[in-house]
């Protein structure tokens, strides 16, 4: 039996990339699931037919998470399309990346609305919806602990706030079992950073794995941590990064 049967997943960003192939794993493991996109709608459209031929129930809703009212009525929307939730998922961000002296003004509020504020409200929406045993996983990135060259201030700012997030959560929620963890994805092959790109091998430079991680290698950690296996690991940060930590 699938493990996640009878379980409502939330993918805040869940269409593209790691976001799809964690949506793709939480349905083939048993879960129903609500993903949110900003404004690709092909790409949802055609993740939502492929999980419903397979015969997964998904729902697709278009939303700027960046919007707090935005954020809160799209997962509004899915509980109340499904009747509960067991799973939020935040992957959904943005890299403002560039000189430091030629970051705009609204530079970091645009960054830290997606990258910190977005996932923070939505744990914070989910919870309150959540009974006992909720999952939320955060996804943010490696070079939260290690920023390899210039230009990513922002970035690199805005992904380190997300574990002393997910530590609060873990204080915070404990007590009714919900579990908050964040995922610390390295280079992995996406159309952002594609194996065969430009940067491809300066990404893989400093691997001990020298190769790019794939989504589905991310969506399988994910997938533990949001199974009841993992009902006591909360509050921590696992790095999938090829180790380009070690």
């Amino acid at each position: 039996m699938p493990v996640l049967n009878g379980k409502v997943a939330i993918v805040i960003g869940g269409t593209r990339g790691i976001g799809a192939a964690i949506s793709r794993r939480l349905t083939a493991d048993g879960a129903s699931i609500g993903v949110t996109y900003l404004n690709r709608t092909d790409d949802a459209e055609r993740l939502a037919d492929e999980l419903r031929s397979a015969g997964h129930q998904a729902l697709m809703v278009q939303a700027d998470v960046s919007n707090a009212r935005a954020l809160n009525d799209a997962i509004d929307q899915i509980v109340s399309h499904f009747g509960r939730l067991d799973i939020l998922v935040s992957v959904a961000g943005t890299a403002i990346v560039g000189p430091l002296e030629a970051y705009a003004d609204d530079a970091f509020d645009r960054s830290f609305a997606l990258n910190v504020r977005a996932p923070f409200l939505a744990a914070k929406k989910a919870a309150s919806l959540m009974s006992e045993g909720g999952r939320i996983v955060t996804i943010g990135s490696i070079v939260a602990d290690r920023m390899p060259g210039a230009g990513g201030t922002l970035y690199a700012a805005s992904k380190a706030a997300l574990g002393g997030m997910t530590r609060g959560l873990a204080r915070d929620l404990g007590q009714r079992g919900i579990t908050a963890n964040l995922v610390q994805p390295g280079p992995i092959d996406t159309e952002r950073n594609p194996a065969d790109g430009p940067n491809a091998d300066a990404n893989r430079s400093p691997l001990a794995i020298p190769r790019h991680g794939t989504p589905d290698e991310v969506a399988s950690l994910v997938a533990y941590l949001t199974s009841a296996e993992a009902g006591f690991v909360t509050g921590a940060t696992y790095n999938i990064d090829g180790g380009w930590s070690a």
